[in-house]
């Protein structure tokens, strides 16, 4: 039909040109439809067909907003409790719109899209939401496993990426918590709220987050190196948050339920790593802040398990002694220390009248690895002061100190530092308990417990046992005899000033005070050196004063002229300066590129640590490590510069990092701290030694503090093993260098540490092991010889490598004890052995052996790994080694040492590196006493029978390697037969006195 309609003509009109700019023209396509325009969300199904629909923004922003009337009551429908609509509505949020919207809602925005976030993350802040989210996260976590592509496919990387961002931002406040506490506390049905209660308690402490977390952060950073830091995968980050969230629910709170959810959170995040982190931040945050706090704090502590309380007080006392009581001085016991004081009155407060922490605090100061070894006096003054009020407690205190102290296990095995402590505790247990009930501490003097103690502490082996049990009868006997008739055993070794300090604690009376002085004081201020003026930066040269012409009262002007002949009159052995080369910056093509201020070197201790603390700059950086081991061993002996700093800078070198991947920066790191050390070696021993317990570093980290201790603990028993020490010494103090030739020289056999002291090298990364070896070698040498000589030897010498490796070991001047006359290495003052006795090596045996009884499995597994623990030992056999067989503290060393060698046994199954460790440990303790053999016998019967068939075993289960002496194995099983002879030497020549210790072994 329209075929037969045919139009006349056609007409065109132009159509009307419409300027618009392209930001009108984008608007106005992103533009709602008007169905779109007047959509109002009027119940759950309908917002939940929206989202199934793909919704716009606008759109989205409507189904928001209905959510949050419903979050706010203004009608029935509240997407955070549970149900199958709230259900499926989250999953939506988190699966489909977060993907797609989350890059704009989480952008900078106008006040507008920060309402339209916080009602996104409003909608999601509920248990459903959260592990909606966690939920999400592993499924896009293993399908990044499962992809072939890996970091390649995009669409995981942005997935992953919003969801973290999402986790992190929606957990973020401090309020988090609280909100979805008490959604769950208005729930109407009793056992739903249960449920919802345990959920909520599960993700917040069972690692889930920060796992996963930390999982998609490392998938990121694969993909993109510039990812930044997401909160929720740090633990230290995470127990942080956490914290704030229950310090904010119980400041909050009104009703004894929550208190016990918050209670109920901090038990069960004690499992969480960093769990210490909770007890010391609520002690700073609730305890000390102010009494209302305090009343809250003490709620909590009360609402938790007896274990967990334990925990808490342990953790506590550990935090005052570490934070506040470090520098309390152990050498004025009788001063009014007010810190002490206000630890009294805060563990006091703490422990109060509750049966199971008091029983704690009794358990504390009485068991074998407690009392706070290693740590100052002034955390067990602050103990036993906080029970100065219960006289039935001292009494027992008392009591079980006195026997603990004189039990003939508890002073042949226990580490020296631990009877110190338990001396300690006893003292001032008995001052206590004098002023108390006099009577009963004149019981006790006289009771046959005390008597077999002072017995017992006479007749040990060891000097330094046998001394505290002098000084602790004498303190005893002068509470309760007077002068004519009390104990005084008139010997020097109790005359001591330490001796007096120990005699001083039965006076001690520490009462509670207030807990201001515990309170952590504000950060000072940064110091930053004044700005040098211009005049006096300009030029370092000094500038002559200019000279006028007519000079007042002056009518002569003197003029030095020099003529042509002066070259001639030179003394010829001036030699003129060589003409300076040309400056590398000025090479460089481009002139904006030179760098004209570059740092000068420190000559302060102060500027070195500002130095460090700039990580940005690369000059500043490499001038610090390069500059600190010379200026650190300068500065040591001569002013307070690195005694006021020595802390403070050993915590920047523990844990500096290579940022700039500077050359031999290990060295260098490692020749600062040994500077430190040598510098300040009774103070700083001890704190490198804490610090590798108790500091939260990595194992390379502990590693290189093991090695500055062993290092520094030989060169200052006088073995030369850097290179710095002629370095730092003040010119004024050398001769000039072409004089000191004709006077000073080095003979051929002067060797420090197998190198001569002219060619002193950077210290080298495996130096522990090269030490190590050296002293292998000398202490097999001798047996070496005696088999080739000898027709037929042993069977540990039928090794035919066995005299082929050792030929150069017998040859080489070692520094070793043997070859002491030889090589000229310093005798070894007592001074400086007992140092390295009491400052380097009792620290790290009794905080080992602490830590081996300890029942934390991360602190066992910490100390057990295999190559710390190798470390470790030959750290303690070197330390032995250098202290040399002079030591008056030898006997104790030896025990101490030994303990720890048959304790780790277990350690050796498959583990070459851990048995080579054990034996070099066997080797360095045989060769420092190998002119008391009678002794070890007469003293160590059983370990000497323990240790000879253990060795034995690994010698049969040991196979030699090749001729050409490769391999571990043949290192072990040459080490092994040493050590196998020398014992067995031992018994056969001390037989008679080996029988009353082998009677009765299997």
């Amino acid at each position: 039909m329209d075929q037969l309609l045919t139009p006349v003509s056609r007409t065109y009109k132009a159509a009307p040109v419409v300027e618009e700019d392209f930001l009108t023209l984008a608007q106005s396509q992103t533009t709602a439809t008007p169905a779109e325009a007047k959509f109002k969300t009027q119940s759950p199904e309908e917002a939940l067909k929206a989202l199934k629909s793909q919704p716009s923004y606008d759109k989205l922003i409507e189904v928001l907003k209905y959510f949050r009337k419903g979050i706010d009551s203004h009608h029935d429908f509240d997407i955070r409790q549970p149900g199958p609509q709230s259900a499926q509505i989250v999953h939506l949020l988190v699966s489909e719109i977060a993907p797609n919207y989350w890059p704009l809602l989480s952008g900078e925005s106008s006040t507008g899209e920060a309402r339209d976030l916080e009602a996104f993350l409003a909608a999601l802040r509920s248990v459903t939401g959260i592990n909606s989210i966690i939920i999400h996260l592993k499924a896009l976590l293993r399908e990044a496993q499962s992809d072939p592509k890996g970091t390649r496919n995009t669409h995981v990387v942005a997935n992953l990426q919003s969801t973290l961002n999402l986790l992190s931002t929606l957990l973020s406040p401090e309020n988090t918590v609280e909100e979805m506490w008490t959604v769950i506390k208005s729930s109407q049905i009793p056992a739903q709220s249960r449920t919802l209660r345990q959920d909520l308690i599960g993700f917040l402490t069972n690692n889930k987050i920060t796992s996963l977390s930390a999982e998609a952060d490392y998938f990121l950073r694969q993909a993109d190196k510039s990812q930044k830091d997401v909160w929720t995968s740090s633990s230290k980050a995470y127990i942080d948050w956490l914290l704030r969230n229950v310090i904010s629910g119980l400041t909050n709170s009104t009703d004894q339920e929550s208190e016990k959810f918050c209670a109920d959170v901090l038990s069960r995040a004690m499992k969480l790593t960093h769990s210490e982190m909770i007890p010391q931040t609520l002690f700073n945050s609730l305890f000390l802040e102010n009494e209302e706090r305090r009343k809250i704090f003490m709620k909590v502590l009360d609402l938790l398990p007896s274990s967990d309380q334990k925990k808490w007080l342990s953790t506590i006392i550990k935090h005052i002694s570490t934070a506040s009581l470090t520098s309390i001085d152990d050498g004025d016991s009788t001063a009014d220390y007010p810190v002490i004081w206000a630890a009294v009155s805060a563990i006091r407060t703490i422990v109060g009248t509750n049966k199971v922490r008091k029983a704690f605090l009794l358990d504390w100061l009485t068991s074998a690895g407690g009392a706070g070894i290693g740590d100052g006096s002034g955390i067990r003054r602050a103990v036993v002061g906080a029970l100065a009020e219960d006289r039935e407690m001292l009494v027992t205190v008392l009591e079980q100190c006195t026997s603990q102290f004189g039990d003939q296990l508890f002073i042949k095995h226990a580490p020296i530092l631990q009877q110190e402590a338990h001396a300690q505790v006893l003292l001032l247990a008995a001052g206590y308990v004098h002023s108390l009930a006099p009577i009963k501490l004149t019981l006790l003097l006289r009771s046959s417990s005390y008597l077999n103690t002072i017995s017992n502490r006479i007749g040990a082996s060891q000097s330094r046992a046998r001394i505290l049990g002098m000084v602790v009868g004498e303190a005893l006997s002068s509470l309760v005899h007077n002068d004519k008739t009390k104990l005084n055993f008139k010997m020097d070794e109790v005359d001591t000033e330490d001796a007096q300090w120990y005699k001083s604690l039965v006076s001690v009376r520490d009462q509670a005070g207030p807990l201001d002085p515990l309170r952590s004081p504000e950060a000072p201020a940064a110091f930053s050196l004044p700005k040098p003026s211009t005049k006096a930066a300009r030029s370092t040269k000094k500038q002559l004063p200019p000279i006028t012409k007519k000079p007042a009262q002056t009518g002569f002007i003197i003029e030095e002229i020099e003529d042509d002949d002066a070259q001639e009159d030179e003394d010829p052995d001036l030699v003129p300066f060589a003409k300076p080369d040309s400056d590398e910056e000025d090479s460089d093509e481009d002139p904006t590129l030179i760098n004209r201020d570059k740092p000068k070197t420190p000559v302060y201790i102060r500027d070195l640590i500002t130095y460090f603390r700039d990580t940005e700059s690369y000059d500043r950086q490499k001038i610090a490590i390069t500059t600190a081991p010379t200026l650190i061993r300068r500065k040591g002996n001569y002013g307070t510069e690195v005694s006021s700093h020595a802390e403070e800078l050993a915590t920047i070198l523990v844990g500096l990092e290579n940022k700039y991947d500077l050359e031999d920066f290990e060295s260098l790191r490692l020749q600062g701290m040994i500077a430190i050390v040598l510098a300040q070696p009774k103070k700083m021993a001890p704190w490198f030694a804490k610090t590798f317990f108790d500091g939260d570093y990595s194992l390379s980290q502990r590693a290189s503090v093991l090695v500055v201790l062993g290092l520094s603990g030989r060169e200052l028993a006088g073995f030369e093993v850097s290179e710095y020490s002629a370095a730092a010494a003040f010119p004024s103090k050398s001769l000039p260098s072409r004089i000191e030739k004709h006077y000073i020289q080095v003979p051929e056999s002067q060797v420090y540490g197998g190198i001569r002291g002219s060619q002193l090298k950077p210290l080298p990364a495996n130096a522990l092991d090269n030490l190590a070896q050296d002293l292998s070698q000398t202490f097999l040498a001798p047996l070496a010889a005696e088999a080739a000589d000898a027709t037929s030897g042993p069977d540990a010498l039928k090794l035919s490598s066995f005299t082929s490796r050792l030929k150069q070991a017998e040859s080489s001047g070692t520094t070793m004890r043997r070859n002491t006359k030889k090589t000229g290495v310093k005798s070894i003052p007592n001074t400086t052995a007992a140092i390295i006795a009491s400052s380097f090596f009792f620290p790290l045996t009794s905080r080992f052996q602490a830590a081996m009884h300890s029942s934390s499995a991360a602190v066992r597994g910490l100390l057990f790994q295999p190559h710390l623990l190798v470390v470790f030992l030959k750290t303690l056999a070197l330390l032995l080694h250098a202290a040399g067989p002079s030591t008056l503290a030898l006997p104790q060393m030896t025990a101490e040492l030994w303990d720890i060698l048959l304790g780790v046994r277990g350690q050796c199954a498959g583990a070459l590196d851990v048995t080579q460790a054990v034996l070099f440990g066997l080797i360095a303790l045989l060769d420092v006493n190998e002119n008391n053999m009678r002794g070890l016998c007469n003293t160590h019967g059983r370990q000497i029978v323990e240790t000879t068939e253990w060795v034995s075993s690994v010698f049969d289960s040991t196979r030699g390697g090749d001729e050409a002496g490769g391999g571990e194995e043949n290192q072990v099983k040459m080490m092994a037969a040493g050590v196998l002879i020398r014992l067995r030497e031992a018994i056969e020549k001390h037989q008679a006195l080996l029988m009353g210790d082998l009677i009765g072994y299997s």
